[in-house]
């Protein structure tokens, strides 16, 4: 089998990637959230267009995949019509923004007015050759929760102070405002494209071009400390709002609707394939069917419980969806969920890009050749602890 092609893109809504199962759409919905009005739209075009189920990404993106190349126009209509396109497919590219979903509502947010500023500063011409891959985080809170979120340039706190740092360097450059904040994020974005950080191939990230050796000038710079990590949140109560995971990031349309239906003024995307509803206590109230789920794992695509397994898996689209994967993973994770050991944390992926999660886990299966590698403490491009091994002997090993 050859080895997976890395095609150094990710998807859009106006520049969809094919795959094995059709077109696959990214919508990156302003802000990172959605009215309930637009969520119950983007289920029903999904429903409509595509597999009736939308995916959320590690980059706080909602992806609708198997959509059929003739109904890609009639979808774009729907976008637009829902206020959930861009201009056009670079406007969309650079739009590269996750922001912390937990900050607060229907308030002069700090974080809100960095992400808003952000969106007008990446339509200047002058960064329309960043990569597609090139993000910036926001991450202001009290509480630093996306410091796992993969970005280029990071918008955090120093307690009550803010302050601007390049991925790659431990520390950042304290500002007076949000106003300042975002200059020198662009200004490093700016920096990065001057300094050579994109490759004859137009790609790049941040943290590869420092550790090449590239010096940032003193004015882009800075020796203050982000304020300590916090954990990810789990699905339940998150402050004022409750959490709700989707088993393995998939939500089906009519689940998407039951979210839309609870009351929620707004529903926020997070980086955790979780979507948040920010002024909701009680969400029994709208639907009691989220908290009396059938015992059976997997019997619900929502997840209110933190100590679901399910939590515990992370699983690509894998075959037939993805052209460049060999196995199917999501069924196999699904009956894996279940015997994997108190705390014990999974990555199944369909092929080596380990695109789900290009990172180490505890125990990664690697589709290859249609079989499966077995990594331990590793990523899944990492030497494996065992070689072609079927479902059902993975199954075996697992205790089934």
């Amino acid at each position: 089998m050859s080895a997976p092609t890395i095609k150094g893109w990710c998807p859009g809504a106006h520049r969809p990637m094919m795959s094995g199962d059709g077109l696959v759409v990214r919508v990156r919905p302003p802000l990172g959230e959605m009215t309930p009005r637009q969520a119950r739209g983007l289920a029903d075009l999904a429903a409509a267009h595509g597999h009736g189920v939308v995916e959320l990404t590690n980059r706080a993106n909602l992806q609708l995949r198997g959509v059929a190349e003739a109904d890609h126009p009639a979808l774009i209509q729907g976008l637009a019509a829902l206020d959930l396109l861009d201009a056009d497919s670079a406007a969309e590219r650079r739009r590269n923004i996750v922001t912390d979903p937990f900050r607060p509502l229907g308030v002069d947010d700090v974080q809100t007015r960095c992400a808003a500023a952000l969106t007008r500063g990446l339509a200047s011409r002058d960064l329309a050759p960043l990569p597609s891959k090139f993000g910036f985080v926001v991450d202001a809170g009290p509480e630093r929760r996306l410091a796992g979120i993969s970005g280029d340039v990071r918008i955090e706190a120093a307690g009550a102070h803010l302050l601007v740092r390049a991925d790659g360097r431990a520390t950042g450059r304290m500002v007076a405002n949000a106003a300042a904040a975002v200059r020198l994020a662009l200004e490093l974005a700016r920096w990065f494209l001057a300094s050579g950080g994109v490759g004859p191939d137009g790609r790049g990230r941040m943290r590869r071009h420092l550790a090449a050796g590239a010096t940032l000038p003193p004015e882009l710079s800075g020796d203050t400390h982000p304020q300590a990590d916090r954990p990810a949140p789990r699905p339940g109560p998150i402050g004022t709002g409750i959490g709700l995971a989707a088993a393995f990031g998939l939500i089906r349309a009519q689940s998407l609707h039951r979210l839309a239906d609870s009351g929620a003024r707004v529903l926020r995307i997070t980086p955790f394939r979780m979507v948040f509803l920010p002024d909701v206590q009680d969400l029994s109230v709208h639907d009691p069917s989220v908290h009396d789920l059938p015992p059976m794992i997997g019997a619900s695509d929502l997840i209110f419980d933190g100590d679901d397994p399910r939590l515990r898996v992370i699983a690509c689209s894998g075959a037939p969806a993805c052209p460049q994967a060999s196995v199917a993973t999501r069924d196999l994770a699904l009956k894996l969920a279940a015997r994997l050991p108190e705390k014990g944390q999974l990555h199944i992926s369909g092929c080596a890009k380990g695109c789900a999660h290009p990172a180490r886990s505890e125990l990664t299966l690697v589709g290859r050749a249609g079989a499966f590698d077995l990594v331990r403490d590793g990523a899944p491009w990492d030497e494996p602890l065992r070689r072609g091994a079927s479902p059902h002997q993975i199954l075996t090993l697992f205790g089934g």
